[in-house]
Parts: structure tokens; C-alpha cells; sequence
């Protein structure tokens, strides 16, 4: 692990995010980590710190924004602060009926180059959603940035990725836990 890695790492456990227990993640899977970002969300100095390390490695691989998306609940704060450290327009996604949905009068123009920004990816079904936002509403998908990739790089989009860290804490289907997990209270935190 590189020497960003470790101080990211150490932010998440610093702050509590980094969780061990029982967990269901949104994609239903269960899990014995969790990455709670909201913890991490609370504390500025961290959420700056991590906003420029990611902004960093989203200018290292060529991506130009005009707009930053993040999906409510988990890319609330650090999607803002990417908009605001990048100097860019910021605009979030909300649920409605289940869905998530531009709202608020937010619209895109035909030029517009969008950088959507998650907390947490384990399959990638919010920045899927997202990136189908970005495209019904007009404008151009530019690429994602990420703190957590849980998938290690598995999980592609069609346009550039980058994530803080990568790792694959094993995930599980509810008819398939392990023996030690299935002994474990469940908890659901909430993205």
C-alpha cells in the first residue's frame, strides 16, 4: 500500500468508518466490513483532505468537469467539496419513487461535462443510475470519482474511474453466509 493509501486508511479508521460486524449493503449483499462515509463526513479537516487527494487523481488521469453530480445520501459532502476545491458547478440526485432523479430545477446543457462523485461502491448500481441522469438530461458523462471502490477494480463504467482505495472485502448472499457471520447481529446501517 502507498503512502496516500495508508494516510486514507487512516483517516477511515480515525473517524470510525471503517466498521466490522454483521452488515447488509444496499445491493442486499451482507458483508463483514462496512464503510460508514457519513463518519467521515462529519469531520471537515477529513472530507478536505480527502476531496483533494481524489480531485488529484482525477486530474492525473485527464478528466475535464464542468459539474459535479453526487447521488443523495452517501455523495452528498464529498461530491460538494470536489465542486468546490475544482471551482465548478455542484448539483445532487435524489430519490422519488425509489429512483433517483434530478429535482430542484437542476438541468444540464448539451456541452456540459459532468463528473459524477459516490462515497461507496460495491456493484455500482447509484453511479449507474447517475450516469443514465446525466445522459437523459443532455449533457456529457466526463467520469467518476470514488473514495471506496469495495469491488477492488472490478466493477467498469464507460467512462474513466478513479477511486481513493480499492478493496475487496468479501460480500455474501443472504442464503450463503458463512457460519461466522451468520453469527453476527445484522445491522443496516443506511448509506
Amino acid at each position: 500500500m502507498d503512502h496516500d493509501q495508508n494516510e486514507i486508511l487512516e483517516i477511515f479508521r480515525r473517524t470510525r468508518a471503517l466498521l466490522e460486524g454483521h452488515f447488509v449493503l444496499r445491493s442486499g449483499l451482507h458483508s463483514g466490513h462496512y464503510f460508514q462515509c457519513a463518519q467521515v463526513c462529519q469531520r471537515m479537516d477529513a472530507v478536505e483532505r480527502l476531496a483533494t487527494l481524489l480531485l488529484e487523481k482525477i486530474r492525473a488521469v485527464g478528466v475535464g468537469f464542468d459539474t459535479v453530480l453526487a447521488p443523495a445520501m452517501g455523495g452528498l459532502v464529498i461530491g460538494q467539496e470536489v465542486a468546490r476545491q475544482a471551482k465548478v458547478r455542484y448539483i445532487f440526485a435524489e430519490k422519488e419513487n425509489n429512483v433517483l432523479v434530478l429535482r430542484r430545477g437542476f438541468t444540464l446543457s448539451p456541452t456540459e461535462r459532468v463528473l459524477v462523485i459516490e462515497d461507496v461502491v460495491t456493484r455500482g448500481g447509484r453511479v449507474l443510475e447517475c450516469l443514465e441522469l446525466v445522459r437523459q438530461a443532455g449533457g456529457q458523462a466526463a467520469g467518476i470519482g470514488m473514495l471506496v471502490d469495495r469491488s477492488a477494480g472490478a466493477t467498469r463504467f464507460a467512462v474513466p474511474a478513479v477511486s481513493l482505495l480499492e478493496l475487496s472485502f468479501p460480500t455474501y448472499p443472504a442464503d450463503a453466509l458463512p457460519e461466522w457471520l451468520s453469527k453476527l447481529p445484522v445491522e443496516k446501517p443506511g448509506s
